[in-house]
């Protein structure tokens, strides 16, 4: 399913003049995007490890005052459409424009990605090797290095490549901020419908792309595992609960929350202020909540049974298939949401027509789309769950179903659950996939949001921005107690 977008691609390109798709790849305003592209997406990512590693330290390591309250504030930037928080900047400070204004709201947006992995980890993490290195001589933030960084190294580089693929898929944020992409190129050219070969080789191009990035990352991932192998006992870590610690980790965290959240509040509650003077349907408001909600939910949950044999397989095995059909599950966090639409199109109306315009359709491009998110969450608790504990299961009589469900799913739910509910999230403010497939006379939040900004009308459009931040609280919460239960086990 996640090679349906690149199949349609290759159908694409095999039917167009090769001289023509050679002429579109080797254009010099291609290499500026591709560097553009690329860059951004690189520095969103290192941006998102320098501020999500220590959020998530502090999330698992701190006892801090309502412990809830930062974890939702930790992941409610998920919650707020990347095109969203551009838009409140922007309007905030009308003169905002470039590279490194885009860079920053970029990375205030995906730092959730490595910081809600991160902190699941680090609740997984032993803390006797910490107690080692300590004894040895180093100091707090040499025995971190040496001795617990290697062990959430996994799911803060799977976090980061989770970044870096949005980053190079989105498509308002760097249009509201005049700097063209990759994705813009393709939406240019699809919208204008004057050269779809130039869209679909830009396209294969941005594939490409996001094929080099999970290389990377895998090849990171497999360095940094050589000093991060799991004990074969869990040892829970220590709760720092001085009162300078406490002081510092609420700074902190209020002072990102304000950044990444205080502003699009102020930008949403002054054009909800504004829309009193709109007439809003309520009724439809309410309906859109509702088929947001379940087709979000419906697709998180197809990402979770799609995702999971492949993270068991990554993070038990090794092998060219197994690297193969990850790096293949990763692509379409990389590919624009307007192809994968397309691709699936493509894809029901000539395999499964009666699929076509449904529901199940559109979960299932929600599922490709965030499937990386399943994935990465899920191998990196895996992985940490102890091997020898699935061997003494297995000497104990029990069978591979019983072990997994009695040991490996047991001790990895947080991790799991937190990549389905990632997906969950993203899903609710995903457009131009749900735009292409979209029952008919069915609306979402994101569609009505898009359609109301679409015609200017920012006053009518701040309701349904508003009650998409609201029910992306729903998920978000989940989030936080799956968290706080992996704390418990």
């Amino acid at each position: 399913m996640a090679a349906v977008p690149l199949a349609y691609l290759v159908i694409r390109l095999a039917q167009a003049d090769l001289q023509q798709v050679i002429d579109a790849v080797v254009r010099e305003r291609t290499l500026v995007l591709v560097l553009t592209s690329l860059g951004l997406s690189l520095l969103v990512a290192l941006g998102s490890l320098v501020l999500g590693i220590p959020m998530a330290w502090v999330l698992a390591r701190v006892a801090l005052p309502l412990p809830g309250l930062w974890r939702a504030l930790a992941a409610l930037p998920l919650a707020v459409p990347s095109y969203v928080m551009a838009f409140s900047w922007i309007s905030t400070w009308p003169a905002l424009s470039g590279f490194w204004p885009l860079t920053l709201v970029m990375i205030l947006a995906c730092t959730p990605y490595v910081t809600l992995p991160v902190a699941a980890a680090f609740y997984l993490a032993d803390q006797r090797a910490v107690d080692v290195a300590r004894t040895l001589g180093r100091g707090p933030l040499g025995a971190f290095r040496a001795a617990l960084l290697p062990q959430v190294a996994p799911a803060a580089l799977a976090g980061a490549l989770l970044a870096g693929l949005y980053t190079l898929s989105d498509f308002g944020s760097p249009s509201l901020f005049r700097v063209q992409t990759l994705t813009w190129a393709v939406y240019a050219a699809f919208e204008g419908g004057l050269n779809r070969t130039l869209a679909a080789a830009t396209a294969l191009i941005l594939v490409m792309l996001a094929l080099t990035l999970v290389l990377m990352e895998r090849m990171m991932r497999r360095r940094a595992s050589r000093g991060g192998r799991p004990a074969s006992q869990i040892v829970r870590p220590r709760r720092l609960n001085t009162k300078r610690v406490q002081l510092v980790s609420v700074a902190g965290l209020g002072c990102v929350s304000l950044v990444s959240l205080g502003i699009p509040a102020y930008a949403l509650t002054r054009r909800g202020w504004e829309s009193r003077s709109a007439a809003t349907d309520w009724s439809r408001l309410f309906e859109s909540m509702g088929t947001t909600l379940s087709l979000s939910l419906t697709g998180a949950l197809i990402a979770v049974l799609l995702g999971l044999p492949i993270a068991v397989l990554a993070a038990r095995y090794r092998g060219r298939s197994i690297a193969t059909l990850e790096s293949v599950a990763y692509l379409g966090n990389g590919i624009p949401g307007l192809v994968v639409g397309l691709s699936l199109v493509f894809f029901t109306l000539n395999v499964v027509p009666v699929l076509y315009q449904t529901a199940l359709a559109l979960s299932v491009a929600y599922a490709v789309i965030f499937l990386p998110k399943a994935i990465g969450s899920a191998r990196s608790a895996i992985a940490q769950v102890p091997a020898s504990l699935e061997e003494v299961s297995r000497t104990l009589g029990r069978g591979p179903l019983h072990t997994w469900t009695t040991i490996t799913a047991r001790l990895s739910t947080p991790g799991i659950a937190t990549g389905g509910l990632l997906v969950a999230v993203t899903a609710m403010k995903e457009l131009p996939a749900t735009l292409m497939l979209l029952p008919i006379g069915a609306n979402t939040l994101a569609t009505e949001l898009w359609r109301h900004t679409n015609m200017s009308s920012y006053a009518a459009a701040a309701p349904y921005a508003i009650a998409l931040v609201l029910i992306a609280c729903i998920p978000t919460y989940f989030l936080s107690r799956t968290e706080l239960d992996g704390t418990r086990r």
